[in-house]
């Protein structure tokens, strides 16, 4: 494909960040890679046409895990790259530790042959170790760092001059670079990459295959018909008892008669519980005339769900009742509501 090392960088650490929210199982790891470098091409400004990162693919992996393309591969890396987008936030700037080896390179003073010989090793070290999540753990001039000093020891470089170095002070190479990192940090990175060479590799494209699906249930089983008990005909009905037997009825409960309505209201007062009793007897000048629009918690008061006076064809809360006759030998006259 003629991709350059930092495309390729990119592409693994594009990688490593969509699985560590995602699952293998969940995606296929074959076509989150390629979609991985077919962004990273972007990004880089190193782009590749996606039929040509297709076509390497099937190149280069076994029948079943071009399977996982499916039918359209195209369609296929181009939906899962707007996936891999959403994963990452859109975060697009990725630092690698490649340009942070020859800038502290070239600060360092000794023997140029074991200068250019340990730079080359640790740059091998930095491949190798985008195999594992160290550039999610830590920043890349840190990881440039412990791979310089460990491509240092084995290759018996002694680091003991740079530039800007002062005499007075006793001081690491590093914190020149990074203040206050710790030795410890640097052993821990470097037992990291060490491990990869102490586990023996692994042949990718000759994974085991995916567990098969599980079977389909079984069918249930046919259905028997059910016998039917024969038909009994019903009992004889008893015989009817004789007149001294059957027992009296039960005399009807005594109803007491509703309370008389109070002088001067109207007819449809006369149930208990209405409006006109427990709220406009004597109210003021207008004793029977309801307020415009229903009451509040109308549904407290017994009797709401009567049905409306006769003659009137208003609902409650709007009904209007004649005024009351006057009482005898008095100067009034009832005052007509206005609409």
């Amino acid at each position: 494909m003629g991709l350059r090392y930092d495309t390729m960088a990119s592409g693994v650490v594009f990688f490593h960040r969509f699985y560590m929210y995602h699952s293998f199982t969940d995606f296929p790891r074959y076509v989150i890679a390629t979609c991985c470098l077919f962004l990273a091409g972007k990004v880089e400004e190193t782009p590749k046409k996606c039929k040509d990162l297709v076509k390497a693919a099937h190149s280069l992996l076994p029948d079943r895990h071009i399977a996982t393309f499916g039918e359209d591969a195209r369609e296929e890396v181009l939906t899962h790259e707007r996936i891999l987008l959403q994963t990452i936030k859109f975060d697009l700037q990725v630092e690698h530790p490649y340009s942070y080896l020859l800038k502290y390179a070239k600060s360092l003073k000794g023997d140029k042959d074991k200068l250019q010989k340990m730079v080359q090793m640790a740059w091998t070290f930095i491949n190798d170790s985008l195999c594992t999540t160290l550039c999610l753990q830590w920043e890349p001039e840190i990881i440039a760092i412990a791979v310089m000093y460990l491509a240092s020891k084995l290759t018996k470089f002694e680091i003991h001059d740079w530039e800007g170095r002062i005499a007075s002070l006793r001081q690491n190479w590093w914190e020149q670079f990074v203040e206050g990192l710790k030795f410890d940090i640097l052993e821990d990175i470097c037992h990291q990459v060490l491990d990869l060479y102490s586990t023996p590799a692994r042949d990718l494209t000759d994974s085991p295959p995916p567990p098969p699906p599980p079977p389909p249930p079984p069918p249930p089983p046919p259905q028997q018909p059910t016998k039917r008990s024969p038909t009994k005909e019903p009992p004889p009905p008893p015989p009817p008892k004789s007149k001294e037997e059957v027992p009296a009825p039960p005399p009807p409960p005594t109803s007491q008669p509703p309370p008389p309505p109070p002088p001067g209201f109207p007819s449809s007062f006369n149930y208990p519980g209405s409006f006109g009793q427990s709220q406009y007897y004597g109210g003021g000048n207008y004793p029977n005339y309801p307020l415009q629009g229903s009451f509040p918690y109308y549904h407290n008061y017994p009797g709401y769900m009567q049905p409306p006076a006769p003659n009137t064809g208003f609902p409650y809360g709007q009904q209007r009742f004649p005024p009351p006759p006057p009482p005898p030998n008095s100067n009034y006259r009832p005052q007509t509501r206005r609409s």
